[in-house]
């Protein structure tokens, strides 16, 4: 009587141990979701179907930026003279009587002039010649054909060091960052990429941010390898800035790496995201719910197809049908999205027993001792 009182009292203790909640590293999916059909819940649960993905890809992006891009236009093909460069002028004049070259000398250099905001400078005898808006060599021919007027036999030599508004700036991300001129009006912003030596191999998912002006354009290097006339061309005082793709999203649960993840490239799928995160623990996750985590603005809120119906929502994914499988690859994660793999049933019930064989154990284990 006394091992059956023994016995009992193991067993007992094992259920109100299994009862009271099992140790897990995830929740089961209907502990999170199954309460989403009560009036009292701010959330609201959406299964990926085929059905679903037309509505989803009408509601608003979250987290993402808002940067519109430039398209490729054509400029000149040649340096042109800007205000705020420095032109440089020599003078050649074989008149002895010369007034622009000093006794016994044949050339004079002039001091460096810098073009002013107007795209005058000043020439001695002359006065302001406008030299803007051209290439060096018509400059050069502008400034020879105001001498002639003074020295009929003179002969002009121009040099160009670009100003600001003749060169670009290339910020972080690139081996050689710093600022640039502008060989051209057709130079391109992944032509001052590779002047730069190009981007960072370190960086995931490189972004160009242009910043021209009061305003910032964006989009990724890959985008501009694949769509050639994305290619913008600059304009003088531009800054490229190339840096690291900001956007991560969160795995927990039972996912195979509890971890925040970048993003790898501009669109990530769910199916993507699985892959990232290292796929579904084998001895612990639920394929059938794979929960993904997301905010929305009030402001995003529609009672139809066009919005969600609250702020919290909860999509549900099931990786072991046909259609979970390819909605997963055409639903889009959004930036600090939580990919959350509940724990699997299976595996629960697989640690109820663990606990149950473990009290007969014990109890086998007193009767021997008692006997």
């Amino acid at each position: 009587m006394n091992r059956l009182a023994r016995f009992a009292a193991i067993l007992l203790s094992t259920l109100a141990l299994a009862s009271c909640g099992l140790p897990r590293g995830a929740a089961l999916q209907s502990e999170i979701v199954g309460s989403s059909d009560s009036a009292a819940v701010d959330f609201a649960v959406y299964p990926v179907t085929r059905a679903l993905l037309p509505s989803v890809a009408e509601w608003p992006q979250v987290n993402q930026p808002h940067l519109g891009w430039i398209t490729a236009s054509q400029g000149s093909r040649g340096r042109m003279v800007t205000a705020g460069d420095t032109v440089s002028i020599q003078i050649w004049d074989s008149n002895e009587s010369s007034l622009l070259v000093p006794p016994g000398a044949r050339q004079i250099m002039l001091p460096d002039m810098r073009v002013s905001p107007s795209g005058m400078i000043f020439v001695p005898y002359v006065g302001d010649i406008n030299v803007a808006g051209v290439p060096p060599e018509a400059a050069r021919a502008r400034v020879e054909e105001r001498l002639t007027s003074v020295a009929p036999s003179a002969q002009v030599q121009l040099s160009l060091q670009e100003g600001r508004s003749n060169s670009v700036d290339l910020v972080g991300g690139v081996t050689a960052p710093g600022t640039y001129p502008m060989p051209d009006r057709n130079y391109s912003v992944l032509s001052l990429i590779a002047a730069g030596g190009g981007v960072s191999e370190t960086l995931s998912n490189p972004q160009i941010r242009l910043q021209r002006g009061g305003r910032i354009f964006g989009t990724s290097i890959n985008r501009l390898y694949d769509e050639p006339d994305l290619d913008t061309r600059l304009i003088g005082g531009d800054q490229v800035i190339v840096e690291e793709d900001d956007r991560y999203f969160l795995s927990i649960g039972a996912a195979g790496d509890e971890a925040l993840h970048p993003f790898t490239q501009d669109v990530v799928s769910a199916m993507d995201a699985a892959s990232i995160i290292g796929g579904i623990d084998d001895g612990r996750g639920n394929p059938e719910g794979v929960l993904i985590l997301r905010e929305y603005p009030s402001s995003a809120l529609s009672a139809g197809e066009r919005g969600p119906r609250m702020e919290r929502v909860v999509f549900t994914l099931d990786l072991t049908t046909a259609d979970g499988l390819f909605s997963a690859r055409s639903f889009q994660i959004m930036p600090k999205d939580v990919v959350y793999v509940t724990e699997s049933y299976v595996t629960s019930a697989q640690t109820i027993l663990a606990l149950v064989g473990t009290g007969f154990g014990l109890a086998k284990l007193a009767n021997t001792i008692d006997n």
